[in-house]
């Protein structure tokens, strides 16, 4: 499609070059998308696993551009479709990793890779989501992730990330499965973000849950 142009490249090892023209991708979606609100903790479309991408049409180019826009609004580094209220599972990114490099793309159907247990170092850094404003918690989540799903056209993908950008793979695929991060928390730590975000006023534009 002539307005998925933009799309990531994939290399010959099957995983998606990300970091290559990232500010005139990200740009060229935002330019096209409308920014959308927010949908936060307590909304149904949060908790329950959406639906599979099965249409790679113009109505999900148009989604994508408007999650890009969605979470530039929010100055956030990844966004699930579901947090703009629309039950699909595609999930945008733009999001560096430790290194301070870059990475920006679009998964949909993304399923996380399961890791040997000798590959798995946890890092406990801390995590907040814009679905849950103004709270954070640190949380304990391996510093390697890979994600397959397609790409906005419907080819098979590959994503891989450390550190940083590895803990946004696995934040953002949870979202598609009815998961957010505070609920891999304890539940004291639990009810402590929940404080947060009723104390804080978050800075970009949500849906009230009635």
């Amino acid at each position: 499609m002539a307005q998925q142009e933009t799309d990531q490249q994939v290399a010959n090892d099957g995983f998606v070059v990300d970091t290559e023209d990232c500010e005139a991708r990200e740009l060229a979606y935002r330019e096209r998308g409308t920014a959308r609100p927010v949908t936060v903790v307590g909304n149904p479309v949060l908790h329950k696993e959406c639906k599979d991408v099965t249409a790679f049409d113009g109505e999900l180019a148009r989604l994508i551009d408007d999650m890009f826009a969605s979470q530039k609004a929010a100055e956030g580094v990844g966004l699930a479709a579901n947090q703009i209220g629309v039950d699909l599972k595609v999930f945008v990114y733009d999001c560096p990793d430790d290194d301070g490099v870059r990475h920006v793309g679009v998964v949909c159907n993304p399923v996380l890779e399961e890791l040997p247990a000798e590959q798995r170092v946890l890092d406990e850094s801390n995590e907040g989501c814009l679905s849950v404003p103004t709270a954070y918690a640190e949380l304990a989540r391996p510093d390697y992730a890979v994600v397959s799903g397609q790409d906005a056209e419907g080819n098979p993908i590959k994503v891989r990330g450390t550190g940083y950008f590895a803990r946004c793979l696995q934040h953002e695929t949870d979202h598609l499965y009815g998961y957010l991060y505070i609920d891999r928390l304890s539940k004291r730590d639990r009810k402590d973000a929940l404080k947060q975000m009723a104390e804080g006023t978050p800075r970009y534009e949500t849906v009230p849950n009635d």
